[in-house]
């Protein structure tokens, strides 16, 4: 668990799998039972009816495979589960989630977003939806991004799992999404990919994982992201 009593996605597996000592599973009972957002995530992650060989294959051909590589690198080897469909399904967790918001944000046009209203009471009231949701604690001045307008930040959810979106206008590039979910898997540095002819920058701290998409060229929504991800992080 971290430093705040959490568990994480791998010790959920291991819990889910019976391979955590007495102690381990009382623990972990009880922060399921004080924790609804962690009782959903191991709703999700006990899911039996997903279908194993179909999904790894559908994944294994949409995900980039050097992101794949560096998440697994990441991991600890001595500790990790044997590869059943409970692991496989915590590994690519995130690649479904991340999946299924390009899948959204590629729907969007300039017109979806441009009658918006963009006042601060709007968004700070908006925000607070965010905050109650996941956990976060976020400001309209903090989320500020260079040419491009705040328009909306809502809740969305897959599978029991609920997502902050949060987006942009940008007079050129179009619609952009900043998205976050709860994640215990550790600080991310950034990472890309190209997913609908958007790009994708991803990064995690160490209870949320981020995501920024748009059209904008990769190095100018990397330097959005850095800057962020400083924000965020402070």
């Amino acid at each position: 668990m971290n430093e705040r009593g959490i568990p994480s996605d791998e010790q959920l597996v291991a819990y889910l799998d019976d391979q955590l000592d007495i102690e381990q599973r009382s623990r972990i009972d009880a922060a399921i039972a004080e924790d609804s957002t962690l009782n959903l995530r191991l709703q999700w992650l006990a899911r039996s009816c997903l279908p194993f060989k179909e999904a790894y294959a559908e994944l294994g051909q949409q995900a980039p495979l050097d992101r794949l590589q560096s998440m697994l690198d990441t991991l600890p080897s001595p500790e990790r589960p044997s590869m059943n469909r409970r692991w496989f399904l915590a590994a690519a967790a995130g690649l479904v989630l991340s999946s299924v918001v390009a899948d959204y944000m590629s729907l969007y046009v300039p017109q979806t977003l441009e009658h918006l209203p963009s006042d601060e009471a709007s968004q700070s009231a908006q925000l607070r939806i965010i905050d109650t949701r996941l956990g976060l604690n976020l400001t309209p001045a903090q989320l500020v991004l260079p040419r491009s307008e705040f328009k909306r930040a809502q809740i969305l959810e897959y599978d029991g799992v609920p997502i902050a979106q949060i987006t942009y206008l940008d007079p050129v590039h179009g619609p952009i999404a900043l998205c976050a979910t709860r994640s215990n898997s550790g600080s991310r540095h950034l990472a890309h990919e190209r997913r609908h002819d958007m790009n994708v920058v991803y990064w995690a701290d160490m209870e949320h994982a981020w995501m920024l998409i748009g059209h904008n060229p990769a190095a100018e929504l990397e330097g959005m992201a850095t800057v962020l991800r400083t924000r965020l992080g402070a």
